[in-house]
Parts: C-alpha cells; structure tokens; sequence
C-alpha cells in the first residue's frame, strides 16, 4: 500500500515488559516469508495504548486536573505538573531505542472538548520546555505519526526484527482477547458474505458496462464500516449489532437491483427478445428458504461464478414439489429430493413450509453464468424416491476420493483418503462446551469472559450431550449423516458426489443458560495424527503460520490460561500433520480455535455469556431472536492429504468457499422453449484458461471505459511443486468480452496512487540488511502480459479503446489472421 509504518496500541503485556525492558518497542516488521523486503514494516508500539501519559487527560470524560497557571490561585500547579510530565516522559524513553518518543494525546470518545485539550496542552509545551534553561533535556511540540517516523528514519540505528504475529494479545495474566474472535458468529457470516455478493456485483457492473458504481457504493460503505474493529469483532453492543447488518442488507438489496440489470443485458439473446426475467437474490437459502420459488410451476436458478476458472458446484433448492431440472443445453439433469432436517425446521423465524430440497450437480464457466431450468412434474405416482434412509444404524460415506465412517451411535471413525491410500482415525468428534468464568470486574483474578476475553472457568470442556441420533441419507449426488446431539445442536456430515473434502454443516443454538452459565460452543476433531504440539493457522486468509502449544517465538512465555492462551484466529483454515498426514479445516467465517492436545483441533462456533468483561461493551454477549437464543449455521470443510499435496487442495477450496458461487432465482416464466428461444442459458467472459493458481480479487468498473483489476497468486513459496512457482498471463484475457485494453498502469494495492510515484523509507534491521528492495515500477505497461510471484498481489488501472465490442472482436480477428502492419 506504500505505507511507511505502523503504530499500535496493543501488545501482550509479558511481550510489552519484555520489549520496554531491552528498548526494542519499535521494529522492522519482516511481515510475509513470501513477498520479502518489499513487505517489511516499521512498526512501532505506542507507549500508553492509544491514549496519554497518566493524569494527563483533558476533556469531559476525564478526571485529570487542568494546568493552573495562575499562581494567585490557590490550586497553581504548574511546577507539580511539569516536573510530573518530565518525569512521564523519561519514564517512556526507557523503552526506546532512539531520543524521539511519542505521545498520543487522547483516546476513544475523546476530543468533544477539543478546546479544553488544546488550551492544556499548549501550556504543557511552554512549560515544559522552558525547564530547559535549568537544565531539562524534554523538548515538546505538536508532531504526526508520520513526523515521528521522519525523524527516526533520520537516526542512524540498526532495528530489531520480528517474523511472527502479535497473537494471541492478553492484558493481564487472565485477560486473553482471544473471544472476539467468535464473537457474534452470524455477523461475522454475514459481513463475508456480503464481501461475496459485493465482488460479484462489482464484477457483472462492469462486463455488462452497467456503470454504476455510484450505486454499488451503499454496499461497499456498509461494508467498508463492518470492518471497524469493534464490528466484525463481535464487540460492539447489541444495538450497533443490528445497525452493522441493517446497514449491509439494505446494500445488498440495491446490490440485488443491479444484478437484475446486469443479468437484463448479459441474458437477451437480441434486441427483439422480451426483457428478461427479474432476478432477486434469496438469502435464507442457508435455512432452506426461498419461499418465492418453492411452489412454483417454474423458475430458473442463474449461477454466477466470481472466479476465473471453472467449478463444479451442488447446490440446493428448498421445494415442495418435484422438478425437472434442464442444465443450459436443455438436456434433464441428475437432481434429488432429499428432506430438509428437523434442526433447519425448528429453526425460530423460518417462513418456508418447503420439507424437502433439491440438490442437482452445476458445472460453471469461469468467470460467467449457468441458467437451470425447473418445471414442476405433472404426474408423480410413477416418482419412486431414489435415496435409502437408515435411522441409529451404521453409515459409510463413499465417492470416489473419500470414504468416511459413522459408527451406530453417531461417532465419526475414520476418513480414508482413497486415492492416497490412507486413513486418519478419529477418537472423537462432536460439540463441547466450556464454561464462562462468571467474574465481574476487571481485576486479574475476576477478569470474566466476554465479548472480547475467552476465559473458561476450568481447562476441561464438556459434551454437549452424552448420547446422539444419526440419520443416513444416500443418494447419488450427496451422502448425508444427520447426527443430532441435543435439541440445540446438530451437524450434518456431508460427502458430494466427486468432492475432495467433506463437508460438516453444523447448527447451534439457542444455547440453554437456564442454569446461569455462560456456554462457549466448540466443535472438536480429536484425531490419530501425531502434531508434537504444533498447528498451523492462516494470518490473513492467506498465508499461514506455525502455532505451538504454550509458546511463544518472541519472549519466555509463562503458561496461566492453558485454553484460552492457545487460541489464535482462524480466518479460512487450520491444519495439523505428522510425516505422512495433514488434517486441514476450512471455515466459512472468522472463527478462533487451536490445538489443545495433540492430534486435536478444536473451533469455538458460538457463544453465549452472562457476564460482561469490563472491556467498553458495557453488556453480556447474550445475542437472542424470535424471543430465544439465537440459533447459528455455518460450514466446515474436512480435508486430508499428504502434507505435500495438502496446498492445491486447501488453497483452491478457500478461495471457492470465500468466492462461491452467487445463486440468482427468476418465476413467472413461460414453457423452456420459450425461454431458450430468447435467453442466454450460458456465458463467459473469458475466452482463454487463466491459471489456477491466480484469483481475480477486484474487477470493478471506474468508468465508462475505466476499470480497477486486482490478481493476485494465492500460493505461498515452496507449499506446492507446480502451483508455488511464478506464473505469467495476459491481461487481455480478463477484457475479450468488452474491450480491447489501450492503457494500463500500475497503482499501489490501495489504488490511490500510481505505482512508480511511490517512495518508500529504507530501514536497517540487527543484521545489517536493508528493508526495501527496488521493485518494477512502470508507470505503463508495453503490453498486457503480466507475472505474480507466490502471494502476491498487483493493482492496475485499465483503459480501453472506445470502440464498439463487435469493432473490437474484428480487430482482434484481423490481428491474428492477416500480417500485423496490413491490421495496424
């Protein structure tokens, strides 16, 4: 982004009186093992959180006396004050390493009297600086972060380094943040996949030349605000909940609008075709509604895929009746009626009175759309239904990579990895809970959990239930065990018809608490894998770190919270291994979790708490609906592979669980040969394969002719031997549908500034190595042809030539068929 550094107000208290100890407060942040020296940071941690020195607070929230310069009065105090800020300052300046400090001046809800901070902390400047002539060695002024930085890269100082992250964060022995990292598990869904139908919006503005950007902007706002940090944290109150996601459903609403008028160009197969059907999102398909569609004679189902390359989705179709299904050639399709379980019926607020689903096989273009057809049967008695349902007996899972194996009673035993020949065995797997440590102040000792701190009151989590039901549902696109644990928890184990991973559909809620606990809801996979303590978390959704239990890479760690101390956030995956097996989890939202035991993997999925932490929410983190509880569905992904293969199956399954396909539903429509007669059932914007391991993150149209392209390579170094390498393609290719490219220049990821106008400080780290490497910086590429290292992301602005599209594909024609100074 071209940042110069970064301050923050939050380190571990053992890392922060480590670092104050040896003055190395202040680093190069050598952030990505992938992207090098072009990645390094200067970091610093503030001194005083974000907030003043001590009793050096001015504004109406604060208790700190004024400076009294008066000295008629009998409440002067102007020598205690200065010699008490000289002494804040000295106090500060043991911690770093040059002469520069830095003091924030203010803190969360302050500055409402900006006059009464300015007038104090004017006379604090001429006071303090007038002890100079008697000896002082404080000189203040009014500075910025970026004065600050100045005048440090201005010191000739070698900087510590550091490569690992700064979580998990605790404030005291007993205060690891490592709640929030679940908190409001439904928000935290909500907010990606927002994130999901705002690229894809973007994404068919821009191939069907829509324009509207402007419009799009209540979504992108909505979802700019859900990235504050008491937002998608989970740590905001109730109220301001329901605020963050009114704010994105009404920026998917208009998201949906301009789908619709996307899809009314992209699906017309002339001018004198009829306006298309309206398209509408249904969002509650995850609790098997669609309550516009589910009684319909006919409907379409439209899939948009958000990536450039083909994939093979499932997909499901809450109904109350049977269909047939065209794909977009007209030909009938594999589909399935399976039912939908008890747990999604019972769930509070479901309208739809759809008991079963539809589950049919998609296979989409990448980068484009599929249309499947559905006309209700007419004459049903001859249906006979084509999947097997046992109840509380034995059921085996099988497609052709994967078998995974259920005992009687609900357990899961084994997944064997057919292809690799191999198994992972499972101890157990199932739901447990950790019980909220009740305190109720801020103090070490009864530091209670809460929306930000996880604290259980023992170490031990408890089964949900001592006892549990299975379902086995078989059919030829999907194998289903239903396995309900109580009547709050369930989960639905899934193996698709030529998947590579198995899905874990898990519902939970309303957790009980008329007990008056507090219940933290975790899913634990207790395996045979030999992990030597070691488990590995994404940092960012892409790259991945080593986490080992009870330890720290930084400081001598001193174990207190033996849970809570071990929870590192989990944005998109998780994994343990030994020598020949990796147990990988994909989640489908921010989640917190990690390996308590060996062999073990454990996610926290929701929770429930009747105290508050004393942390600023001011309220227990006890989310309700419908008068209850609130019940939460998500999705986790089992894979398990060699460690060496593991990547090309984790990396592609994110990035398509994070950019999934975006379902649009028409009705009111007539007999399928009308339809096809005027509709496109199908289309791509591209026209050549674009690699695998490139994803199209930002497709975004500027203006008429104008658009922002963000790709990046979504592996890391030396994680897999074909996919981890550097990999060139055309640019072009993502345009062929619209326009031919005329200009295209580079811009910093944050695409505020051209790439070659971008000036970077160099620092010097311990070992004498210098941060920054020069790195391609032209301003206009020669040609449209570009390369991505593993992990990295490039920024370009694209204009095309303004020509009609079908003036385009002739000159693209006439450039490959005829000599190239006869096409010029």
């Amino acid at each position: 982004m071209g940042f110069d550094g970064l301050f923050f107000g939050r380190a571990d208290y053992d890392d922060y009186t480590t670092r104050n100890r040896t003055k190395t407060m202040e680093m190069v942040w050598k952030a990505s093992a992938n992207l090098d020296r072009q990645s390094w940071l200067f970091t610093g941690v503030l001194p005083n959180g974000y907030g003043p020195p001590g009793s050096f607070c001015f504004d109406n929230f604060c208790d700190d006396a004024p400076i009294m310069d008066d000295p008629r009065l009998h409440d002067y105090n102007v020598p205690e004050r200065v010699q008490s800020f000289i002494q804040a300052a000295h106090n500060e300046a043991v911690g770093f390493a040059t002469n520069h400090i830095i003091m924030t001046m203010g803190s969360d809800f302050q500055y409402e009297n900006a006059n009464e901070w300015f007038k104090n902390m004017d006379k604090l400047i001429r006071y303090v600086n007038a002890q100079q002539v008697n000896g002082s060695d404080v000189n203040v002024f009014y500075s910025t972060p970026s004065c600050y930085l100045y005048a440090l890269n201005n010191v000739s100082h070698n900087w510590t380094s550091k490569t690992d992250d700064f979580f998990p964060y605790a404030h005291h022995p007993h205060g690891f943040w490592t709640g929030y990292f679940t908190s409001r598990a439904a928000l935290k869904r909500y907010e990606r996949h927002s994130n999901n139908i705002l690229q894809a919006t973007r994404q068919l503005n821009a191939l069907a030349n829509l324009n509207l950007r402007n419009s799009i902007f209540f979504l992108s706002e909505a979802m700019g605000v859900a990235q504050h940090h008491d937002a998608v944290s989970g740590t905001e109150k109730q109220e301001v909940a329901f605020d963050y996601a009114q704010r994105l459903a009404v920026g998917i609403n208009v998201a949906s609008g301009i789908i619709n008028q996307a899809y009314s160009k992209l699906l017309p197969k002339s001018s004198q075709s009829p306006p298309s059907p309206t398209q509408f999102l249904c969002q509650l398909t995850n609790i098997s509604e669609c309550v516009p569609v589910q009684d319909q004679t006919r409907f379409t189902v439209t899939l948009w895929n958000p990536t450039i390359n083909p994939v093979l989705q499932h997909f499901r179709v809450p109904v109350t009746r049977a269909y047939t299904v065209r794909d977009p050639t007209g030909q009938p399709i594999l589909s399935e009626i399976i039912p939908v379980s008890n747990a999604t019926k019972n769930i509070p607020g479901r309208a739809s009175t759809a008991t079963n689903q539809l589950i049919f096989r998609a296979s989409l273009p990448a980068l484009g759309f599929n249309t499947y057809f559905f006309e209700a049967k007419t004459d049903e008695k001859h249906e006979k239904p084509k999947i097997k349902i046992t109840k509380n007996d034995e059921c085996i899972l099988q497609n052709q990579n994967l078998r995974v194996e259920i005992d009687a009673q609900g357990n899961l035993g084994h997944i064997v990895n057919l292809k690799k020949s191999f198994d992972v065995a499972f101890t157990s797997q199932g739901f447990y809970f950790y019980q909220s440590f009740p305190g109720n102040n801020s103090r070490s000792e009864f530091q209670a959990s809460g929306a930000y701190i996880f604290r259980p009151l023992t170490p031990t989590a408890v089964p949900v239930s001592q006892t549990r039901s299975i379902t086995c549902i078989k059919g030829d696109n999907v194998q289903t065990a239903v396995i309900v644990f109580n009547d709050w928890a369930s989960q639905e184990i899934s193996l698709y018809d030529e998947a590579e991973s198995v899905e874990v559909e898990w519902t939970v809620g309303p957790i009980p608490i008329g007990d008056n606990i507090g219940k933290e809801i975790i899913i634990r996979y207790d395996t045979d894998i030999a992990s030597e303590s070691k488990y590995y978390t994404d940092a960012n959704g892409r790259e991945v770190l080593e986490r080992k239990r009870d330890y720290r890479p930084t400081w001598n760690y001193t174990v207190v919270e033996t849970v809570s101390g071990n929870y590192y956030p989990i944005n998109s995956r998780i994994w343990i291994k030994d020598g020949n097996r990796q147990f990988t989890v994909l989640t489908d939202r921010s989640e917190g979790g990690g390996s308590i035991q060996n062999g073990s993997i454990e996610i926290m999925v929701h929770r429930r708490i009747l105290n508050d932490d004393s942390l600023g929410v001011g309220e227990a983190l006890n989310e309700s609906a419908y008068g209850q509880g609130l019940v939460v569905r998500g999705r986790h992904f089992l894979l398990v592979e060699p460690p060496a293969s593991s990547a090309r199956y984790h990396r592609i399954g994110s990035q398509r669980l994070y950019m999934h396909p975006i379902a649009t539903f028409a009705t009111n429509l007539q007999d399928y040969e009308s339809y096809s007669a005027a509709y496109y059932q199908t289309w791509s914007a591209l026209t050549d394969t674009l690699p695998l391991n490139v994803h199209l993150l930002t497709l975004d149209q500027l203006g008429p002719k104008d658009y922002l392209i963000r790709v990046e390579h979504y592996f890391e170094l030396l994680e897999d031997d074909t996919f981890s390498k550097p990999v060139t393609f055309d640019l072009q290719s993502l345009f062929k549908s619209i326009g031919l490219i005329s200009n295209t220049v580079e811009l910093t990821l944050s695409a505020n500034l051209p790439l070659s106008d971008m000036r970077r400080l160099n620092w010097i780290t311990g070992d004498g190595q210098l941060s920054e490497m020069e790195i391609s910086k032209e301003r206009s590429l020669t040609d449209t042809n570009i390369t991505l290292n593993p992990m990295q992301i490039r920024t370009f602005q694209c204009s095309l030539l303004s020509c009609p599209v079908l003036t385009t594909y002739f000159v693209v024609f006439l450039k490959q068929c005829i000599p190239q100074h006869i096409a010029d």
